[in-house]
């Protein structure tokens, strides 16, 4: 089974927030084995840019040599849900890594995990709440592990 991993910034603290993402892992969880790894967020007496760099560090610390890091930032290519199909399938598939999807905090992702990004996505040219962002990014890979399996979970 191909697998799919997750580097997040933050608890999700909201309760429907922590019901959708548990909902849709354990969908996406049929098609690919996924690891999460949640990240502990900066310190909040931190300035913003210097939150952003904290989170940065932790992130890169823990990315792993078979991770193909996958950015979700709104200045990111924004595919169809068949594209992203495509994507993902190409991404499983390639020998030796597996794509490792990346959602900062608050203040989004530092300019250093931006640079060692494979690819960057965005979900919406309009700022998501970061809570709100995985929650998409789940759906749409369960959506586009459907498409790839001819399912009729998506509606051409």
């Amino acid at each position: 089974m191909s697998a799919i991993r997750f580097l997040w910034v933050g608890k999700l603290k909201e309760s429907f927030a922590v019901d959708a993402c548990a909902h849709y892992m354990k969908k996406l969880g049929r098609f690919h084995k996924l690891e999460e790894t949640v990240l502990k967020d900066a310190p909040g007496k931190l300035p913003p840019a210097e939150k952003s760099a904290h989170e940065g560090r932790a992130i890169l610390e823990r990315l792993g040599p078979k991770d193909l890091p996958v950015c979700l930032d709104e200045r990111g290519r924004e595919p169809t849900s068949v594209e992203l199909a495509a994507l993902l399938t190409r991404w499983v598939e390639a020998p030796g890594v597996r794509p490792c999807f990346l959602i900062g905090g608050p203040f989004g992702l530092s300019d250093e995990v931006k640079a060692a990004a494979a690819h960057t996505l965005c979900l919406s040219r309009m700022t998501l709440p970061h809570e709100l962002a995985r929650i998409l990014l789940l759906e749409q890979l369960y959506r586009a592990a459907s498409i790839n399996k001819g399912l009729p979970y998506h509606h051409v």
